[in-house]
């Protein structure tokens, strides 16, 4: 039996600070301990399943051949199902085929593609975008070709798991600062070795809040050190076109400023994107390592995605929706007894419930209304801050709305 430390870490569960979050499932195990490793984290709430999904995506949803109404999803503004999405799609197949075939730098890298990344930078008033096939590879990609032996990355606590991992792969020194801490993240900068790297989302997918942007640029100005923010949650979503973050904060990104992007949330089609000034973008062309060694993503994604940034940069009253979801969403949410809303003005509206196995009961119980919002349990967060992940889009209407707060409630009402 595995006890202590060990059981702990093997539930990726450690014991340390109460915000830090651990992604990963701790120590190895031998496969002779995997049904252990299964029924302990069984037996704490923790086993993750797959749901199947027999619809497009969206507010409402046949999933493992139920009907249900979806506040699960990163689709901020409605676009995955999107008919002129599919229609780009569609042309995009019959010009270019399935799929690129090749690697960009081989003969992967389509008109289509070129067009992408000359929109995304134009948009987004910079000099380059490269894109990436998932915002996993990106992340990867552009801290591995900036940072390496002998240099540090200052990172969030609460950063997403591809930023962990790409600081631990480039093989830089990792410094996690305490969450949105200005003060211990100057304090490490200065402790910094080599090259500096702030490193961060935009806005947190766990928590919903939005990165004190101004406070950062002025730290990475101070030390001379880049500055790269995964914006895969605010793109499309922030600023009055969805440039996200910077254009929210009415900032303009320096030529030490990298962004990453992905397509397969607010866009609503798949892929990711970097985006910033010439040079270190020429030099994600010959580094990345996650740029040079995979397929491109097929041009026909490209084409819908194309598509999606024209409506994000165009159709502003979606954001508009989406903020009156919001505003509407924590008004009727901070009366029910037994939740704790989390401070988000973002689509991202986390509910805080406390043991892990609390939050599967009522997850359990939202889900036998035919409502789906996960509950997101250790090591994704902290022990003790297992919580109901509810996400917004602009697809949900206020009848929908409503039809939650009434669940919520019942299901907190029950003993």
């Amino acid at each position: 039996m595995l006890t202590g430390r060990r059981m702990r870490a093997s539930l990726g569960v450690r014991p340390a600070d109460g915000r830090r979050m651990d992604y990963g499932e701790g120590d190895a195990i031998t496969k002779h301990d995997w049904t252990q490793w299964l029924d302990e984290r069984a037996a704490a709430g923790l086993t993750r399943r797959l749901r199947v999904a027999g619809s497009p995506q969206g507010a409402r949803m046949r999933i493992d051949g139920r009907e249900y109404l979806a506040f699960c999803s990163n689709d901020y503004l409605g676009l995955a199902n999107d008919p002129r999405l599919a229609m780009a799609m569609r042309e995009g197949i019959d010009r270019y085929g399935v799929g690129a075939g090749s690697a960009h730098l081989i003969n992967g890298h389509f008109e289509s593609h070129q067009r992408l990344e000359d929109e995304l930078a134009s948009w987004l008033d910079v000099d380059a975008a490269r894109l990436f096939s998932t915002g996993y590879m990106a992340n990867l990609g552009v801290v591995g070709a900036l940072m390496g032996r002998g240099d540090t990355v200052i990172a969030d606590r609460l950063n997403h798991a591809s930023l962990i991992d790409a600081v631990q792969l480039s093989g830089a020194r990792l410094s996690r600062y305490r969450h949105n801490d200005l003060a211990d993240l100057e304090a490490r900068l200065e402790r910094a070795r080599g090259e500096r790297m702030i490193l961060t989302d935009g806005v947190f997918s766990m928590d919903g809040d939005i990165v004190p942007l101004a406070e950062l640029v002025e730290l990475a100005e101070r030390f001379d050190a880049w500055l790269v923010v995964d914006e895969a949650h605010a793109f499309g979503v922030l600023g009055d076109q969805g440039r996200g973050s910077f254009e929210a904060a009415g900032l303009v990104p320096g030529e030490r400023v990298l962004r990453v992007g992905t397509l397969g949330k607010a866009f609503g089609t798949a892929g990711a994107f970097v985006a910033g000034a010439a040079e270190p973008l020429a030099v994600l062309l010959q580094r990345a390592r996650t740029y040079l060694f995979t397929t491109a993503q097929p041009p026909a994604v490209a084409e819908a995605s194309r598509a999606a940034l024209a409506i994000v940069r165009d159709e502003g009253f979606r954001r508009d929706r989406l903020a009156d979801l919001v505003s509407a969403f924590r008004a009727g949410v901070a009366g029910i007894e037994g939740l704790e809303p989390m401070p988000s003005s973002t689509p991202i509206q986390p509910l805080t419930v406390g043991e892990a196995d609390r939050a599967l009961v009522m997850a359990e119980r939202l889900d036998a209304a035919g409502l789906l919002v996960p509950a997101i349990r250790p090591p994704t967060v902290p022990v003790g801050g297992s919580r109901l992940r509810v996400t917004l889009s602009a697809a949900h209407d206020r009848d929908d709305l409503e039809e939650l707060l009434s669940a919520l409630r019942e299901c907190t009402s029950i003993p």
